[in-house]
C-alpha cells in the first residue's frame, strides 16, 4: 500500500438536499478513490476513503466546496493509516 492514504471527513454545511453524496461519488470514482459516503442523523456528511495520496488530497480539496447548490461551512478531516478494506467507491445509507 505504498503511497496510500485513508481519511475520514465530517463535511458540515448546507449539505444534504443538494446532492453532495452523489457528486462525491462521481469525484471519488473519476479520481480512483475507494471508500464511501453517507449522510448522518446531525445533517452532516461523512466520507471514509482510500486511495493514493494525491488523488485523495484532491478528493479533501474538493470536499471544502462541494456540488454547485452546497454551501460548505467546516470539513473536519482525520488522517488513518490505510487498511485496503475497499473494493470501490458507493453511497452508504
Amino acid at each position: 500500500m505504498a503511497n496510500r492514504v485513508r481519511f475520514r471527513a465530517i463535511v458540515r454545511g448546507r449539505v444534504q438536499g443538494v446532492s453532495f453524496r452523489y457528486y462525491t461519488l462521481e469525484m471519488a470514482r473519476e479520481l480512483g478513490v475507494l471508500g464511501f459516503v453517507r449522510n448522518r442523523w446531525d445533517g452532516t456528511v461523512e466520507i471514509v476513503a482510500e486511495g493514493q495520496e494525491a488523488s485523495t488530497r484532491r478528493l479533501v480539496t474538493w470536499l471544502h466546496t462541494g456540488p454547485r447548490w452546497a454551501r460548505v461551512e467546516d470539513v473536519d478531516v482525520t488522517w488513518e493509516d490505510p487498511i485496503g478494506e475497499f473494493k470501490q467507491f458507493e453511497v452508504r445509507f
